[in-house]
Formats: C-alpha cells, sequence, structure tokens
C-alpha cells in the first residue's frame, strides 16, 4: 500500500469521528479513497465498515488502534471490489434460504445476539444492509471457491489421523471437512494474491 495515500486517508477518517461540523463531515465522507479497477471506495465506505468492524468484534475505537484499524480497512474493502468483480464475472447468486442460514450460521459461530447487533447499528447510524452486504459477499465467494476448487480437493487418512489426534473430540468426518476446508483457504488466498497482482489500485 502507498502509505502516503494511507496517511491522507487516516487524517480524512480521524477528522470524520472528531468532526463537529455536520457539513464538513459530510463532504469529507464522501470523498473518493481508492480506486480499485475504476470502482471507488470513499472515505463513508471506511467509515461505515470500521465502526460495523467494531460491533461485530467488539472492539472501541479510539487514537491508538485507529490507524491499524483503518489500514486493515481498507485492505479489506480492497479485496472485496476485487472478490466481488469475480463474483459478478461467474454470475454467482444466493437465494434467501442459503442467506438465512448463513446469517444463522454466523451469529452462532460469533456467540452473538442478532437483535444486539441491530440495535447496535442503529445506534450507530449503520443500514441493516451493511450487515448483510458483507455476508452476502462472504457467501459468495466461498461458493465461488467450492464451484472451482472443491472437485480438486483430496484427503489422505493420515492428514485426518494428525488432525484427530491433536482433536480427539472430533469425529472423522469433521476432521475431512477440516482438510478439504484447509486446501479451499488456499486455493482463496492463492487467487486472491492473484488477483491483486493483475489490479489497478490508486489511492487518492
Amino acid at each position: 500500500m502507498n502509505y502516503y495515500k494511507l496517511i491522507k486517508i487516516i487524517f480524512f477518517v480521524v477528522l470524520i469521528f472528531s468532526s463537529q461540523n455536520l457539513k464538513a463531515q459530510n463532504r469529507i465522507e464522501h470523498k473518493i479513497a481508492v480506486l480499485v479497477n475504476e470502482e471507488i471506495i470513499t472515505s463513508y465506505d471506511i467509515i461505515q465498515r470500521l465502526k460495523l468492524g467494531a460491533i461485530i468484534k467488539g472492539i472501541s475505537l479510539n487514537s491508538i488502534n485507529n490507524q491499524i484499524l483503518v489500514n486493515n480497512t481498507v485492505d479489506e474493502l480492497i479485496h472485496e471490489k476485487l472478490k466481488s468483480q469475480k463474483i459478478k464475472e461467474y454470475e454467482i447468486e444466493i437465494s434467501e434460504d442459503e442467506y438465512l442460514q448463513f446469517e444463522t450460521n454466523f451469529f452462532d459461530v460469533n456467540n452473538t445476539n442478532k437483535n444486539l447487533i441491530i440495535d447496535l447499528l442503529d445506534k450507530n447510524n449503520i443500514k441493516h444492509e451493511a450487515l448483510k452486504d458483507l455476508l452476502i459477499g462472504e457467501l459468495s465467494w466461498k461458493k465461488l471457491i467450492n464451484g472451482l476448487y472443491y472437485r480438486l480437493t483430496s484427503v489422505s487418512n493420515l492428514e485426518v489421523d494428525e488432525i484427530i489426534k491433536k482433536n480427539p473430540e472430533i469425529t472423522n468426518e469433521q476432521a475431512k471437512n477440516l482438510v478439504i476446508q484447509r486446501q479451499l483457504d488456499l486455493q482463496s488466498s492463492k487467487m486472491l494474491r492473484d488477483m491483486m497482482n493483475e489490479a489497478t489500485i490508486e489511492y487518492k
């Protein structure tokens, strides 16, 4: 990342959080921060994701962690833009039932109450669609990776035995699924890395 450009982005975000002037805040919020293959990420997008991420992860935004969180958030949004472009290329679609199941699993895995999260979103002026869009993006990418690479995965007894040895409480089937997921995660990382290398990314 171009760190001189990143410093400018951080400056705008910090100014927005500290500003008492709503008109000035609105002007800064919608400034273009990054272009990813000509698709726009604005300062507003960064702020919304910062707050959403903090709510989901239970993190307090402060002057100490702000720079790191902005950096991570910008990277996440760039990755999501690239993933979205690839998802559109392969015409991946998510049904309502698929989404609802994924949403339920998300709250279960994170041991979080949905109503509590929605209430926090309201209090922080974050649209509910922001969370839904995030989850749909994650599910769509997972569906794409599975479609491209699941048939190429393979599981050996040695891999399964090693996992069960370290985690005696899990079943044989769960161990197989872990092996497969690791392979899919590696393919996902490689694909994203290749997309990053090929992308045109401009920091404004």
